[in-house]
């Protein structure tokens, strides 16, 4: 059974990123550089959030011969729910933060 989704700073920026725009494909390299989140902390979290159908996932055969497929990721309409639910709550994430153009 999935865990229930919470509300981490991590989630919150991940899921503020997977927004722009949210039906979009993305790879793991990508989401990490956009969010800042390492390796040990994002791909744990882009599986929970997977099973717990916040997110689509799939694996994607490479553009160019020799390389290996890539999982990519997009938001589920299940997370765009959530997300706007956290949204609402009033809690930024860093990467709001930024988009805003704040700078604390």
């Amino acid at each position: 059974m999935p865990r229930k989704p919470n509300s981490s700073a991590e989630t919150r920026e991940l899921l503020a990123v997977m927004l722009r725009p949210p039906r979009t494909w993305r790879y793991g390299y990508e989401l990490s550089k956009q969010t800042g989140l390492k390796s040990g902390t994002l791909y744990p979290l882009l599986m929970r959030l997977s099973d717990q159908d916040l997110l689509e996932s799939q694996w994607q055969e490479p553009e160019r011969p020799r390389k290996p497929p890539r999982h990519a990721y997009k938001l589920a309409a299940n997370g765009l729910t959530f997300e706007r639910a956290i949204a609402a709550s009033n809690i930024p994430s860093v990467v709001r933060r930024k988009v805003a153009g704040a700078t604390t």
